[in-house]
């Protein structure tokens, strides 16, 4: 990661700063290219840590299961932990599971239940990716990468960024510090008046369910979305379900 470092380190040569403005293109070019056909998703954010048999990525293959039964791809981060859980839950139930991986200095390899993924090295190229395809984002516990990502979601909302689309943060008491941090916020007039309004929060997957098939499906009717047809010439295709779970 020596590159990205260097980077922010302020100017460097026009030839160092054009050819990392090319690097960039490149990443966006290969994340269209891999995410293109993947349908309409839910983007479900959650922390790496929780392992199986934990009760958070019991909800988390819970919650990957019922948004994949209402018709969408379950688009996570890759990785391990809650993201593993959502991606397993989508595949659980025949669903479509895909995931937009981050390459770290320990290298964070894509899970055991992705039917497609796309590596990418800048975590700005994959925040964009992963909002660029969603009409919902659910916000399992998580840390500091779970809160940018939340963060960046609701800000593009509140900033008319791109559409309203339903932010639901799952868990109530894990989350109870950060609601009075943004019920301080208000108070201090630093957001607006109703921008407590711009998120969900629930610790029922009935509710979620519900929430997403009323501010999702139905507000932007989702059955009229335009689908696109693969090129050959291009060497696109559909997504291809890789189904390589472990026992």
């Amino acid at each position: 990661m020596k590159e990205e470092i260097q980077f922010l380190e302020g100017p460097q040569s026009r030839w160092k700063d054009f050819w990392f403005t090319v690097k960039i293109f490149r990443e966006f070019i290969r994340g269209f290219r891999r995410l293109h056909f993947v349908g309409p998703c839910v983007t479900i954010f959650g922390s790496a840590r929780y392992e199986e048999g934990h009760e958070y990525y019991t909800l988390a293959r819970k919650v990957g299961a019922e948004v994949a039964r209402l018709g969408f791809t379950v688009l996570t981060g890759g990785g391990p932990g809650l993201m593993e859980a959502a991606n397993r839950g989508a595949q659980d139930v025949g669903g479509k599971s895909v995931g937009c991986n981050i390459v770290l200095p320990a290298e964070q390899k894509p899970n055991d239940y992705l039917d497609k993924w796309v590596r990418i090295r800048y975590f700005f190229v994959r925040k964009t990716l992963l909002i660029k395809y969603s009409y919902a984002f659910i916000v399992l516990p998580g840390g500091f990468g779970t809160m940018d990502e939340y963060f960046e979601a609701i800000t593009l909302i509140q900033t008319q960024k791109i559409s309203v689309f339903p932010v639901i943060l799952f868990g109530t008491e894990y989350y109870k510090d950060l609601l009075d941090q943004i019920q301080l916020m208000k108070r201090y007039h630093t957001i607006s008046e109703n921008d407590n309004k711009l998120f969900h929060i629930t610790d029922s997957v009935e509710e979620a369910v519900k929430i997403i098939r009323e501010k999702s499906i139905v507000k932007y009717s989702l059955k009229l979305r335009k689908e696109f047809a693969p090129l050959k010439l291009l060497k696109e295709h559909n997504i291809k379900h890789h189904r390589r779970m472990k026992s």
